[in-house]
């Protein structure tokens, strides 16, 4: 555990500085800054949420920066770079763990499900998980999330393959076309991108294959949540109607408002990302997190062999402002 928290500590000065500069903004807004995870169609509600003004509504913009893995957002967080981290919550655990004065707490959860998806290099149609036997996966890296998940459905389904945890997140893609592994687990829009560009396959969602599990959520400082309730209370009710929005619109026109995010990726590729994690019911409507799936990451990350000792739901993750809000919309 001190090794997780020193890793934290020095990916502080490590984090990956690609700014999103979001148009549509009054010069005199107040700018929430973000560090995301990575950058994804899995989080389109954060990026809608800006696009349709919702933010804007209220006097705030936002300023994203993209941390490429859990750990080094929480570094942004922890270090002040960042007000807001936006990546697993196993992070906001670690710390826990660890001790802290003021330590990161949930504050809400957007994504309910692991949001990868399996790519080979051959197409499978009638793929089966046993077919990973024997087989080299890069799965990201090891203690985060998207690896963790993984390694529960390989365990679960009694699979003996050789899971790579060597290669950075944001290189994995990169790696796997250069002929290392036989799978690689890729986000959206970059596992239909590939596909489209007839460098490899999806063959599977590791998502509906692990069922839910508190995945992607908004994490900051307990002083920062105390001293700005209101910032708090806008995000979540901005990216809750942008959830809103996604499920009771048509996935093209979801898809035309998301294209100044994704520079480079179609307007097409964009529609099927998007209707792809509509399939698997990839986002929560209400951002509280539940106790039960708390409890899910903490047997995931168990069974991970990743976990000191078990943290209380109420230690790490606050409730009531998310319950609130999704009061307030969904009356």
């Amino acid at each position: 555990m001190k090794k997780k928290l020193l890793t934290l500590l020095t990916a502080a000065v490590l984090v990956i500085s690609i700014t999103f500069a979001f148009a549509g903004c009054k010069k005199d807004d107040k700018v929430i800054k973000i560090n995301e995870v990575t950058h994804s169609v899995f989080y389109a509600p954060l990026y809608l949420a800006d696009a349709l003004g919702y933010f804007g509504d209220e006097g705030y913009k936002i300023e994203l920066t993209n941390g490429g893995g859990a750990d080094a957002t929480m570094a942004a967080v922890l270090s002040g770079g960042a007000d807001i981290g936006f990546c697993g919550p196993e992070a906001a655990i670690y710390v826990e763990i660890g001790g802290s004065d003021d330590a990161p707490k949930v504050f809400g959860q957007l994504t309910k499900r692991d949001g990868s998806f399996l790519v080979g290099r051959n197409p499978e149609p009638d793929f089966k998980w046993s077919n990973l036997n024997g087989k080299e996966i890069l799965a990201g890296r090891k203690g985060g999330v998207p690896a963790m998940t993984f390694e529960y459905v390989v365990k679960t389904q009694n699979i003996d393959c050789d899971l790579n945890y060597d290669v950075a997140f944001n290189m994995m893609t990169a790696a796997f076309e250069s002929g290392i592994a036989d799978y690689c687990t890729m986000f959206e829009p970059v596992a239909s991108e590939y596909q489209a560009a007839g460098k490899g396959h999806i063959v599977a969602s590791v998502g509906q294959e692990s069922g839910e599990i508190p995945y992607t959520c908004f994490i900051a400082k307990q002083s920062y949540i105390k001293k700005n309730g209101e910032v708090i209370d806008t995000l979540l009710r901005a990216v809750t109607k942008a959830v809103k929005f996604i499920n009771e619109t048509d996935s093209a026109k979801v898809a035309s408002y998301l294209t100044p995010y994704f520079e480079g990726t179609s307007e097409a590729s964009l529609k099927t990302s998007v209707e792809s994690y509509k399939k698997i019911d990839a986002w929560v409507t209400n951002m509280a997190m539940k106790e039960s799936s708390f409890t899910k990451l903490q047997d995931v990350i168990e069974l991970a062999g990743e976990l000191d000792k078990r943290v209380p739901f109420a230690d790490v993750v606050l409730t009531d402002a998310a319950q609130k809000v999704y009061g307030e919309i969904y009356k």
